[in-house]
């Protein structure tokens, strides 16, 4: 079981660059370019932040980019919710996020997930968007319909996808803005067949773990967080970036970093002070956040 694990397209209706320089559109092409030789894959998984402006244009975009390039494989494209994207329009033109899923929740807020069985492992996508905000949280609903699918185990094992990661590193902004109600998901994860977690939204890799399962969180493919940045500052560079992982191999999961050449690679796409970044975490993070 070989994933192309993307995530943070930030796509928007126009196509083109941001205030910042950042071109989800470029980037996603020349990363695709770049990853013709990749021909041996069972899925994509595309872990939110698919829009940069929740519009009905960036989401037909990434659909007629990503389906022809899985199609050419042999694979179908998976889709989560980021903090960017925009329910509504990512149902209307995504769906569920599967093309043909085996199981659907549909939350009373809009919230959906899916599971779908590729080779034997269960991909089951999840909706942690908080409308307005910048940290992610799983419904009830969702946590009791992920605790049912889990009652029976599938052939291969079980892989979650969703944007906010779990896990994070000691880094104001990632604790502010990260998966916030993480306990009461390892709880429904624990003993079960959920090997593996695939998040994004930090926009830099991170390997951690949640009870039994390894949790991968793949940079972006519009930028990438440099962490040589000063403490408590934020620096994002160009480079479009990616994961491939491979399941069901010898000493698996193996998961490596894939960084296509880009004329602009490494050059900063913006810096944001510390004061910048407390006004970001004031702003969209949840107003009872311990950051200590």
């Amino acid at each position: 079981m070989r994933i192309l694990h993307l995530s943070d397209t930030h796509l928007d209706r126009s196509g083109g660059p941001d205030a910042d320089g950042a071109d989800g559109t470029a980037a996603l092409r020349r990363l695709l370019t770049e990853l013709g030789h990749l021909h041996d894959l069972d899925a994509v998984v595309v872990t939110g932040d698919v829009a940069d402006d929740g519009s009905h244009g960036a989401y037909a975009r990434a659909r007629e980019l990503l389906s022809g390039y899985a199609g050419r494989r042999g694979a179908n494209v998976f889709y989560t919710t980021g903090n960017h994207d925009e329910r509504t329009a990512f149902a209307d033109v995504l769906g569920s996020g599967h093309v043909q899923p085996e199981a659907v929740y549909e939350g009373a807020a809009g919230e959906r997930a899916g599971a779908s069985t590729v080779d034997g492992w269960r991909l089951v996508t999840l909706d942690t968007l908080v409308p307005g905000k910048g940290y992610g949280r799983l419904d009830g609903g969702q946590l009791n319909w992920l605790r049912e699918l889990l009652v029976t185990p599938a052939p291969s094992g079980t892989i979650l996808a969703f944007h906010h990661p779990p896990v994070a590193l000691d880094v104001k902004v990632q604790r502010a803005l990260g998966l916030q109600n993480s306990a009461e998901l390892a709880e429904t994860i624990r003993g079960t067949d959920v090997q593996l977690i695939l998040c994004g939204h930090f926009h830099l890799q991170i390997l951690g773990r949640l009870e039994q399962a390894a949790v991968w969180v793949t940079p972006g493919v519009v930028s990438r967080i440099d962490l040589t940045a000063r403490p408590g500052t934020e620096r994002a560079v160009h480079g479009p970036s990616a994961s491939l992982v491979h399941l069901g191999a010898p000493h698996g999961p193996l998961i490596h970093t894939l960084h296509a050449r880009a004329p602009r690679m490494g050059e900063i796409v913006y810096e944001a002070d510390e004061e910048e970044m407390r006004e970001v975490i004031a702003r969209l993070g949840p107003s009872t956040a311990s950051l200590n």
